[in-house]
């Protein structure tokens, strides 16, 4: 679906997505001479010889134009068929600083779970969760994003599929689809393997960034909870089903379906509704820093946007996780406890606010249909003793901790007390 790059005029073991190449198609059935032209025998294509299917790529760019074009406003030029995506920036004269934010990132294995069980049309709206629900971290709004699809074999519905996907959570955020590129890779993966990757970018006034320069003691801690185990640690999740001798297209009591729709289950997107938080004159600057729990679990994550010399004790006790990870942990052997610094445990997203602001907050996103509720609370007193994370991912930030038990099985899967 994707950006055009210079390999149409140098072929290479990959096929740009003809939606960027205005005509590709009608020209190899034109000019004899052109590779895959009306001429050549398909066997004579030497491309084709290779592994690549240029054909394919065109019926797969077809299959996702409307997709991509519903994403579109008015701030989208050109359309589909360019080398680049165009987007008018006029809308930032009416920042008095206005900074880019941007974020790039994929899905990891959950793919092999997608290519398992051969379905394909939710692994786009996580790798939306991934990449634009980084940026709303900042307090910044997504204005774009491309995305990247590399391929063992161009399939034209199953691509269409992954850009669906991808459409479907970027109309959901707000964010236009400019472009991006589907790459075939014979030889280097297999003819069912893939590969999803993209990248975003969102603007933010200067005054108005959220991170940990804005928190202070006594700011409350709260849970936004998550839809599952999003998009992180799936690689402990295939070691435990294949080591457990599970099918993915084994029914599961526990989960209510088969193994692999519950895993399959996509990332929550918190973009839109946290937007409209920020936005909301009497809660929005009561809202002082946010974290995306992605890899590395809540502690790491919420260590990152707390100052220095501040620590927050996370209470268990104040959410059951869901069944998704109390089943996984018992098939494994595992105690939910070691499976903190991989799994997010049913916590999406956190959110550090002002105390006066913590009742209208969890109003509000409840009331967007995410459960939210109060998980601790900044201190920056002498630090008990036990062992804090701190430094996650390179940021000498705060010091957090999970502290007591999960509440019971039996309680509501978030904000259970």
């Amino acid at each position: 679906m994707l950006r055009a790059t210079g390999s149409f005029l140098r072929p290479r073991s990959s096929v740009p997505h003809p939606w960027c190449l205005p005509g590709r198609a009608a020209r190899a059935r034109a000019d004899p001479g052109y590779p895959g032209g009306v001429a050549s025998a398909p066997h004579e294509n030497p491309y084709s010889a290779a592994g690549v299917d240029t054909a394919a790529g065109d019926l797969a760019v077809e299959l996702m134009k409307s997709a991509v074009r519903r994403t579109h406003g008015p701030e989208v030029l050109g359309g589909v068929g360019g080398f680049a995506g165009l987007f008018d920036a006029s809308a930032l004269r009416d920042y008095a600083k206005p900074l880019l934010a941007t974020s790039t990132d994929g899905v990891g294995t959950k793919v092999a779970i997608a290519q398992a069980i051969d379905k394909h049309d939710t692994i786009g709206e996580d790798l939306v969760g991934m990449v634009v629900d980084d940026i709303v971290v900042v307090g910044a709004r997504p204005l774009f994003m491309t995305d990247y699809i590399a391929c063992g074999k161009v399939v034209p519905t199953r691509i269409a599929d992954i850009v669906a996907g991808i459409a479907r959570g970027c109309s959901a955020t707000g964010t236009a689809l400019v472009g991006g590129e589907t790459a075939e890779h014979p030889g280097l993966l297999g003819i069912d393997d893939y590969d999803v990757a993209g990248a975003a970018t969102g603007v933010v006034e200067a005054d108005r960034v959220l991170g940990a320069d804005r928190v202070k003691s006594g700011d409350v801690v709260l849970a936004l909870a998550s839809s599952g185990l999003h998009s992180n640690g799936y690689s402990l999740v295939r070691h435990i089903i294949t080591g457990a001798g599970i099918a993915y297209g084994a029914a599961s009591d526990d989960l209510g379906g088969t193994w692999g729709e519950a895993l399959l289950e996509p990332t929550r997107l918190y973009t839109s509704p946290l937007l409209r938080l920020l936005g909301d004159a009497a809660v929005g600057s009561g809202i002082h820093s946010l974290s995306h729990v992605t890899g590395g679990g809540i502690a790491a994550n919420l260590a990152r946007v707390l100052p220095q010399n501040t620590w927050v004790d996370v209470d268990r006790s104040t959410w059951s996780p869901l069944p998704v990870f109390r089943v996984l942990a018992d098939i494994g052997g595992l105690e939910l406890t070691s499976t903190e610094g991989t799994w997010n445990l049913g916590i999406g997203f956190l959110a550090v606010v002002a105390p006066e602001t913590a009742d209208a907050a969890i109003a509000a996103l409840t009331a967007e249909g995410i459960a939210t509720w109060q998980i601790g609370v900044v201190r920056d007193d002498a630090r008990p003793e036990g062992e804090y994370e701190q430094g996650a991912k390179g940021v000498d930030g705060g010091a957090v901790r999970l502290v007591g038990s999960y509440a019971d099985a039996g309680a509501p899967a978030n904000g259970a007390k």
